[in-house]
């Protein structure tokens, strides 16, 4: 039976609870996560995901990663933070906005016929026949963004994949924007859509169970990704006749000396429109605006000042960064 046809059997048949995790500690909900594709994962799985490569979920599901990749959960400068703390706020506005009651599921969810997919949800929707799940958003004002023009393409993904996970027919999208907002979007379940996604999950599993990372796609999430999985500084390869290498190496030459060029445009036309200013601190044109103003002054601490007056005090303020591997072009 096909992955298509296993996911049609599962339609409207409930899923199984994995784990109950109203006592579960954050590792073993981790060790769990990492046996299977969740929701939060679906997009990324896909090679869709803007914060997230496949290699980096690749890494975090074979265990690499050791956690320096994933946000801190209680660093309060990292979103993921705000998201847990108010995803019950959130919950408790969805309700007063619609009237429509909410529980936790308290449990990790799998699909009845595809073990590797698994959903951890935010709310289940209670007695209302059209819609079933809740997820509960946050974005601030980079990524409200991202909400201009409806659900963004990696959160319908997750939506979908709960979907096919649970059986359910629609969920409810709240997100709060910017802090003050909350907007309620409904995703439909997408058949079509879910197959599609069923099977190129099955890849990127394979990826998983034969132990063979993704290749990466040119994000900054697979070049954290590649830093971590080959932090080595040792020896020579040679890919002289490799014809593939050789003529990615060749692009790449090329494409540098083409950026290169750009730059130098980029910065000549920036320079003319702002000896054209002088001390103006906006310009109009028929396309848009510029602004050239100068920032408020600051005040800081010259170290190095510092450090010549008290030498005695590096000792106790010296700190060990550590070292990371430079890409260098020779020609």
């Amino acid at each position: 039976m096909s992955q298509s046809e296993t996911a049609g059997s599962g339609k409207n048949r409930p899923p199984l609870r994995l784990v109950e995790t109203r006592d579960l500690n954050r590792d073993d909900w981790l060790a769990v996560r990492r046996t299977g594709i969740g929701g939060s994962d679906a997009a990324a799985a896909v090679g869709l995901n803007p914060y997230q490569s496949q290699l980096e979920l690749w890494l975090d599901k074979t265990g690499r990663d050791a956690g320096l990749l994933r946000p801190d959960p209680t660093d309060t400068s990292e979103p993921v933070y705000w998201g847990h703390l108010l995803e019950p706020i959130v919950a408790a506005a969805y309700t007063q906005q619609t009237g429509r009651r909410v529980r936790k599921v308290n449990a990790v969810l799998q699909h009845p016929t595809i073990p590797f997919m698994l959903a951890n949800l935010d709310r289940e929707i209670v007695g209302v026949p059209g819609v079933q799940i809740l997820e509960c958003k946050t974005a601030g004002e980079f990524g409200a963004r991202l909400w201009r023009e409806g659900v963004p393409e990696y959160v319908q993904l997750q939506v979908q994949h709960q979907l096919a996970v649970t059986g359910k027919q629609a969920a409810d999208v709240a997100v709060l924007l910017c802090g003050q907002a909350l907007e309620v979007h409904r995703v439909a379940r997408d058949d079509g859509l879910i197959a599609r996604l069923i099977q190129l999950e099955a890849q990127f599993w394979e990826y998983v169970t034969s132990d063979t990372p993704p290749p990466a796609d040119g994000s900054e999430s697979a070049d954290r990704a590649l830093r971590h999985l080959y932090p080595g500084n040792t020896g020579t390869v040679d890919f002289t006749d490799d014809r593939r290498l050789s003529a990615a190496f060749a692009d790449l030459v090329a494409i540098r000396a083409e950026i290169e060029v750009r730059e130098q445009q980029e910065t000549l036309l920036k320079q003319t429109i702002q000896q054209a200013m002088g001390d103006a601190s906006r310009a109009r044109f028929e396309g848009g605006d510029v602004s050239f103003k100068r920032s408020k002054d600051s005040d800081g601490i010259d170290l190095k000042r510092l450090l010549a007056d008290h030498p005695e005090l590096e000792p106790q303020y010296a700190i060990k960064k550590p070292g990371s591997r430079r890409f260098l072009i020779s020609v």
